[in-house]
C-alpha cells in the first residue's frame, strides 16, 4: 500500500519537461526590429511584436553587478548555494504559517523560471501541495540541467516588471530610461520590489523597497517609485534618426537591418530641415524632406522622411510620397531636345503668350512670375525655369516620348500615357516621390545611365542603363549650373549658387502646394522637397526660398573638406564662342553636339514663320453679355507669319486683308474662320462658338 501511494505522488508531481538554456535563447523574440547605419551604429528601431515589450536578450555580463546582487538579495539570497529548492526559507514559510503569521514566500529563482518554461506550473488555481511539488521538482530538473549564471539571466530576461515590460532590458528602458548596465542600487531595489506585485501603486513599491534596502532614511524612494512608475519613458536608447526608413524595412521581431545610411550625413541634412521649417514656421510650410545618394555606388547616405515639428502629419513619409512634380522634370526635356537635334543650349526659344487647342479645352502656361522675356537660348530657358519655352520645347519632342523617357528615368508614377498628361507634362503636372526625383538626377550626373538607389547595406546593385546619351546628359547638368543664366529669374546670389562646381533645378507645383529643389556635384546627387503633407498650399514660399535652402546647407556639408568639380566633358561634345544677332544675349561661350555648332544665333523673324491664325483659338467658346452694347462686343482676329497677299474670310463672308487685324461681331452660333492665299488655297482654319 505505502509503494503504490509512493509511485501515485511521484507520477502526480512529475513536472513537465522543460527547454535547455540554448533553446531558450534561440526562441527569444525581442518585440523590437532596429536599423543601422553603413558603420554599424544604431540608428532607429520600431516596434513589431505588440504581445509583450521585450528587448534584445540582456547577457548576464551586460547587467550591473549591483543590479543582480541586489535582485538576488531580494528574491533568493541562498540562491547560489541550494540546488533549486530554498529548504531553510521553505521551513522558515511552514512555521510562519503554522503560527499564524505573514512571512515571506519560500518560491526560488529557480521555481519562478520553471514556471516562466511552463505556465502551467503556476497557472491560476494551481497554489495545492502537489502543485508546489511538481514546481520543486522542477527548479531541481533545472538545476541539473543549466549552471547558475545561465538560471539567474534567464530569470531575469523572461520576468515581467511592469506592464508590458517583460525583461529586465525593457524594465531598465521604460522605466529608468537606461540601460541594464547602468543600474544602481536604488534602481535594483525598486525593480526589486516590482517582481512580487508587478501594477502596485508607488507608494506600496517605495515601502517595499525601503525594507529591502533596510534603510533608515527613506524618503528617497518615494520620489523615485512615483518618477519611475509616472508618464511612460521611451523603451529606445536610438537617436531617432529615421522612423520613416524604419517603418519601411523593420517588419520582423528581432530584425536588424544594416542599411546604406551615414548617420553623421542623416543628422546634418535632418538638422538643415529642421532649421529651415522652424524658420518658414508652420503656417507657411510644416513638411519636408530630404535624401542624399552617392552617384558612384547609387547607395543613400540619407533619408530624411519628415522631422516632425508642426507637421499635422508626421507619420507620412515625404521622400516616398507622391507629390506634383513642378518644374523639376524640364531637365529630361530639354536633354531629349538636344539628344535628338532638334535643340541647341544656343537655340532660341520664344517665351511669349500661347494658347494651345487639347481635347479638354484651352490650356495657356504661364511663367511663375506671370512675365515674359520674349526670345531667350534654350540655356536661359532651362536655368531660369521658363514655363513657355518648356511647352514650346515639348512641341518639339512630343508628349508620348518625354512620358517615355521619363518612364525610363525611374518615375514609375506616370502610368497613363502622355496625351493623358498632355502639354502640362512639361511643367511637371505628373507625380513623383523624392526618391524618384534623387535617382533620375543622379542619372545625369552619371552621363545619362539610370539604375535604382540603394538602401540596405550589402545589396547587389543593378545594371546600369543608358536613359540618355552622354553628350545631352553633360550639357544639360553644364546649364544647370550656370548661375548666369539663370540670375534673371533667381538673382545673381540665389541659395542655388555654391563657391564649388553644383548643378541644380528647383520646382513649384500648381497652386503651390509643393516645393523641390534637386541637383548634384561630382560625388552626390541631394533632393529636397518642402510642403505640407495634407495637400494645403504654403504660404510665401518660393522656389529658392522654400527647399533651396536645405539643398545648399546639405551640400556645403556634404562637401565641406573636398569641393565638388566640374563633370568631365565627353569627346561628343564641342565648345563655341556664340554671338547672339539683335542684342538678345550676351555673348558667351557655348556647349553643342559634334557637327551642331554655331557662331551666331538669330530669332527667326516673323515673315519666315507659317502664316497661321493665332486668334481667336481654335474651339474657344464666347459668351454675349447682355448688360454690354452689342457693338462694343467685337473680337479681334489675328495671325502671325508672312501673311502679304492672304485674306481672311469668316464663314461666307471676307474680312478683307490678312493683316488688317479686323474687328469682328459676329453672332450666336459655331463660327469658321479662314485664312486663304492669293489662289484662293486655304492656309488655316479654325472653329470657335459664340454664345
Amino acid at each position: 500500500m505505502l509503494a503504490g501511494t509512493h509511485i501515485a505522488v511521484d507520477w502526480s508531481t512529475q513536472p513537465p519537461a522543460l527547454p535547455d538554456y540554448a533553446a531558450v535563447r534561440a526562441a527569444w523574440q525581442p518585440s523590437e526590429a532596429w536599423l543601422y547605419d553603413r558603420e554599424g551604429r544604431l540608428i532607429d528601431s520600431v516596434r513589431v511584436d505588440f504581445g509583450a515589450r521585450r528587448l534584445a536578450w540582456t547577457r548576464l555580463d551586460d547587467i550591473a553587478p549591483i543590479a543582480r546582487d541586489t535582485i538576488l538579495a531580494a528574491e533568493d539570497r541562498r540562491f547560489r548555494s541550494h540546488g533549486g529548492v530554498d529548504w531553510l526559507a521553505l521551513g522558515g514559510a511552514l512555521r510562519d504559517r503554522a503560527e499564524g503569521r505573514r512571512g515571506r514566500g519560500a518560491s526560488t529563482i529557480s521555481m519562478q523560471l520553471a514556471a516562466y518554461l511552463a505556465p502551467q506550473l503556476a497557472s491560476p488555481g494551481r497554489r495545492g501541495m502537489g502543485d508546489k511539488l511538481r514546481q520543486m521538482r522542477a527548479a531541481r530538473a533545472l538545476e541539473a540541467r543549466w549552471s547558475k549564471d545561465q538560471i539567474l539571466e534567464a530569470y531575469l530576461n523572461l520576468a515581467g516588471f511592469r506592464g508590458e515590460a517583460q525583461g529586465i532590458g525593457a524594465a531598465a528602458l521604460g522605466l529608468f530610461g537606461k540601460t541594464p548596465a547602468t543600474l544602481t542600487r536604488d534602481d535594483a531595489l525598486l525593480l526589486a520590489a516590482l517582481l512580487p506585485d508587478p501594477q502596485a501603486g508607488s507608494a506600496r513599491v517605495a515601502r517595499r523597497a525601503c525594507a529591502l534596502a533596510k534603510a533608515q532614511d527613506c524618503a528617497r524612494f518615494a520620489g523615485a517609485a512615483a518618477s519611475m512608475l509616472g508618464p511612460a519613458r521611451s523603451l529606445a536608447l536610438d537617436p531617432g534618426l529615421a522612423p520613416h526608413l524604419a517603418q519601411h524595412l523593420l517588419d520582423k521581431p528581432g530584425l536588424r537591418v544594416t542599411t546604406t545610411l551615414d548617420a553623421r550625413i542623416q543628422q546634418a541634412a535632418a538638422a538643415a530641415l529642421r532649421r529651415q521649417l522652424q524658420g518658414l514656421g508652420g503656417t507657411r510650410a510644416r513638411d519636408g524632406a530630404v535624401i542624399v545618394a552617392d552617384n558612384a555606388t547609387g547607395e543613400v547616405l540619407a533619408y530624411v522622411g519628415g522631422i516632425g515639428g508642426a507637421s499635422t502629419a508626421p507619420s507620412v513619409d515625404g521622400a516616398a510620397a507622391y507629390r506634383q512634380a513642378g518644374s523639376t522634370l524640364k531637365p529630361f526635356l530639354y536633354a531629349q531636345a538636344i539628344e535628338k537635334g532638334y535643340l541647341t543650349a544656343a537655340s532660341i526659344l520664344d517665351d511669349s503668350p500661347v494658347q494651345l487647342d487639347t481635347a479638354s479645352g484651352l490650356y495657356v502656361p504661364q511663367n511663375y512670375d506671370r512675365a515674359f522675356k520674349g526670345p531667350v537660348s534654350a540655356r536661359v530657358a532651362l536655368a531660369g525655369s521658363l514655363n513657355v519655352p518648356a511647352v514650346r520645347t515639348l512641341l518639339l519632342t512630343g508628349v508620348d516620348a518625354f512620358r517615355d523617357r521619363l518612364w525610363d528615368s525611374g518615375y514609375r508614377g506616370l502610368v497613363e500615357d502622355g496625351q493623358y498628361y498632355g502639354y502640362s507634362l512639361a511643367l511637371g503636372s505628373a507625380e513623383v516621390t523624392l526618391l524618384e526625383q534623387v535617382a533620375a538626377y543622379r542619372s545625369l550626373a552619371r552621363g545619362g545611365r539610370w539604375s535604382p538607389l540603394r538602401l540596405v547595406r550589402g545589396e547587389r546593385p543593378a545594371a546600369a542603363r543608358r536613359v540618355t546619351s552622354p553628350e545631352a546628359a553633360w550639357i544639360v547638368a553644364d546649364m544647370l549650373a550656370d548661375p548666369n543664366a539663370r540670375a534673371g529669374t533667381f538673382g545673381p546670389d540665389s541659395a542655388l549658387r555654391l563657391p564649388f562646381w553644383a548643378a541644380a533645378k528647383t520646382g513649384t507645383s500648381k497652386a503651390m502646394r509643393d516645393n523641390w529643389c534637386i541637383g548634384f556635384s561630382d560625388r552626390f546627387t541631394v533632393g529636397v522637397w518642402v510642403g505640407n503633407l495634407e495637400g494645403d498650399p504654403m504660404r510665401a514660399v518660393s522656389g529658392t526660398s522654400g527647399a533651396a535652402p536645405v539643398w545648399r546647407d546639405v551640400m556645403l556639408a556634404l562637401h565641406r573638406e573636398t569641393p565638388g568639380r566640374a563633370l568631365p566633358r565627353p569627346a561628343g561634345v564641342e565648345q563655341r564662342t556664340v554671338r547672339f544677332a539683335a542684342g538678345i544675349e550676351q555673348p558667351r561661350r557655348e556647349y553643342f553636339l559634334s557637327g551642331a555648332g554655331l557662331s551666331e544665333v538669330a530669332a527667326a523673324p516673323a515673315a519666315s514663320r507659317r502664316p497661321r491664325i493665332v486668334n481667336p483659338v481654335a474651339g474657344s467658346v464666347y459668351a454675349l453679355d447682355p448688360d454690354i452694347p452689342a457693338d462694343r462686343q467685337r473680337l479681334a482676329i489675328a495671325v502671325t507669319g508672312d501673311t502679304t497677299g492672304h485674306r481672311l474670310l469668316l464663314d461666307r463672308g471676307d474680312l478683307g486683308p490678312a493683316d488688317s487685324r479686323p474687328l469682328v461681331q459676329a453672332p450666336p452660333g459655331q463660327h469658321r474662320l479662314r485664312l486663304v492665299d492669293l489662289g484662293g488655297r486655304v492656309v488655316d482654319q479654325i472653329l470657335f462658338t459664340v454664345r
